[in-house]
């Protein structure tokens, strides 16, 4: 029983050094526009995490690749290279991040509104591609992702044996 005293004694002893030597200091609001503090990593001036859609306006472009098979297969190639299905699933038909098989488009269906998209990434979980991918790629990936439910899709995914497609 003495024992147990002198634990108990012992260690409220050092729970209240403990405890006196953290000194409370209020924290203060960091200046307007400072980054975060990054622990381990360098901060280089590379964007961190995802990185919605600018506050400026954007010069609107039309994709400078044709609608050629090379180009969509290059894209279905980059799609699976870089992990898109990953979010949009194999066949671009939807998972974690949305379908881009449907016609809903949240931020525009347009060469420009797609690119917009991949470069400069979207609310809830579309990274901003733009800092890592060359301009080229994007733009195919674009091609790729337009060319999906149509006939010029490289790779359709195969017909779906419950709920087969009607029509002529």
């Amino acid at each position: 029983m003495k024992r147990t005293k002198e634990w108990m004694s012992l260690s409220a002893l050092l729970v209240l050094t403990l405890l006196a030597a953290c000194e409370r200091r209020e924290a203060e609001p960091a200046p307007a526009g400072a980054l975060p503090e990054v622990t381990g990593k360098e901060v280089t001036g590379k964007l961190l995490g995802p990185q919605p859609g600018p506050d400026r306006p954007i010069p609107k472009a039309n994709n400078p690749f044709p609608m050629e098979q090379n180009v969509l297969t290059e894209g279905r190639r980059l799609f699976v290279w870089y992990n898109c299905y990953g979010c949009h699933g194999g066949r671009a038909g939807g998972g974690m991040g949305p379908s881009l098989r449907d016609e809903t488009w949240l931020y525009g269906g347009k060469d420009q509104d797609i690119y917009n998209s991949i470069a400069e990434g979207r609310p809830h979980g579309m990274p901003a591609w733009g800092p890592k991918l060359p301009q080229e790629q994007i733009w195919k990936l674009t091609a790729y992702i337009q060319s999906l439910g149509t006939p010029l899709e490289p790779k359709k995914p195969p017909e779906n044996p419950v709920m087969p497609t009607t029509g002529s």
